[in-house]
């Protein structure tokens, strides 16, 4: 049926991909006008705005931001033709449920393929992305940021959006020193992301705009490091996409969106944690990759994991922390600080929802699948000591820490703690180098 004037779009999102979407594709195109975005996953980032400095003169109001609750009503209010998808790690299940909630409403439902999101760099550029939150991207970017330095080569990392603040401060956002990272009030998902990289002297970018990003990072790099977020695809056109998948969550590689789509276009497939995982469960993740991309190469990765004091793990009862989207939309029920206290004969790993607090508590009751680890979710101050007061009320001996930072920085811990440290081993490393060299 046609329509008088540009087509009324709904952008489906979660603070990243979203505003990535509309900047590349919708926001000149004058074909279209979106209406509003709505949010999920993401804790209070409904009810703001996408300004006007970064909408652009077609919309000098900005663009509401409403919870993803209330699709249905702004479909009808609005007249809405077309809600594009624009978030990650989904279950495909899901992503047909939110087709049948717009297509029902009598909205058409899309998602923006590469050919329409992807911008093209001057510079080579490696992607590192994944089929789930939580496989192992941070260590294989770091591994990679490693190789091509040693190669002689200026790298620019930038990182997959994570604006949960001020959108208007957060326009494009540089990271080299530890006190960037106190003056952008980082929160702590970020931190992890960022602070590995800085403290291994590297530059890091994000924030929301990815082509002034990109135009900002090629002026002192020689090869831009994409490093992906959640299993969401690259920003940027690469000329190497590595793709780490997960041998403890066998089949998620056909089963997740766009992890799938990741796998299907990656030119190598990092298979990790290869020695904590059961051998045919390796076997499945490598058939399953083998069936829909054959041309792949695929290296076979372990990231062991290390404390600097293996003995004081021995025989306490233990408090794990792990990397907070790593358990939750990423459904795992251990990660490395679960793994490090079996390796290092803990006695006991405490249970710590008897003394979860706020907002933590209600993590816990979201995603029942997590029993015996705490998940450091840290969107805001109020989230972050919600979190130091779960630890503090954790009755045990130890917490091991196995977040990508050290949250004994940010926190007040009021009793002994240990941070794990993983990285990827070293056979994996040649490998990755070999793949590496090809590129540049």
């Amino acid at each position: 049926m046609a329509h008088d004037g540009p087509v009324k779009v709904i952008i489906i999102g979660a603070a990243g991909r979203d505003f990535h979407d509309f900047n590349v594709f919708y926001k000149d195109n004058s074909r279209y006008e979106v209406v509003a975005f709505t949010a999920a996953q993401i804790p209070d980032i409904d009810g703001r705005v996408y300004p006007a400095e970064l909408a652009g003169e077609r919309y000098p109001q900005g663009i509401p931001i409403y919870a993803e609750d209330q699709l249905v009503k702004l479909i009808g209010q609005h007249g809405v033709q077309e809600c594009s998808m624009a978030y990650s790690d989904l279950p495909h299940q899901e992503v047909m449920h939110k087709a049948a909630i717009v297509n029902a409403a009598g909205a058409d439902f899309r998602m923006l393929g590469r050919a329409s999101s992807m911008i093209q760099s001057s510079k080579p550029v490696i992607a590192v992305c994944a089929v789930r939150t939580g496989c192992g991207k941070s260590q294989t970017s770091r591994r990679v940021t490693e190789i091509l330095k040693s190669l002689g080569k200026r790298v620019a990392a930038i990182r997959h959006p994570m604006p949960y603040g001020d959108l208007k401060k957060q326009i494009c956002q540089r990271f080299a020193t530890m006190e960037d990272m106190n003056t952008h009030d980082c929160t702590i998902e970020e931190r992890e992301e960022y602070e590995p990289h800085v403290a291994m002297g590297n530059v890091i970018f994000a924030g929301v705009d990815y082509q002034r990003i990109l135009n900002e990072a090629e002026k002192e790099a020689d090869v831009i490091l994409w490093d992906g977020g959640n299993n969401d695809m690259s920003f940027y056109k690469p000329n190497l996409l590595i793709v780490v998948a997960d041998p403890h969550r066998p089949g998620h590689e056909l089963g997740y969106y766009p992890g799938e789509t990741n796998a299907r276009m990656a030119d190598v497939v990092v298979i990790n944690k290869v020695g904590t995982a059961r051998p045919e469960d390796v076997a499945t993740v490598e058939a399953n990759i083998r069936a829909i991309n054959p041309e792949a190469r695929i290296i076979k990765a372990e990231s062991p994991v290390t404390v600097d004091d293996p003995d004081a793990v021995k025989g306490k009862r233990v408090l794990v922390v792990e990397d907070g989207p790593t358990l939750t939309h990423g459904e795992m029920k251990i990660g490395a600080g679960h793994v490090a206290a079996m390796k290092y004969g803990a006695s006991t790993i405490v249970d710590p929802r008897p003394f979860a607090a706020g907002t933590i508590k209600a993590t816990f009751e979201k995603y029942t699948h997590i029993s015996e680890i705490l998940p450091a979710m840290g969107y805001g101050a109020k989230q972050m000591s919600e979190l130091e007061a779960t630890i503090n009320a954790a009755d045990c001996d130890l917490v091991l820490i196995g977040t990508p930072i050290d949250l004994g920085k940010l926190l007040n811990i009021n009793k002994p703690s240990l941070r794990v440290r993983y990285e990827l081993d070293d056979a994996s490393t040649a490998s990755l180098r070999a793949e590496v060299e090809r590129v540049v």
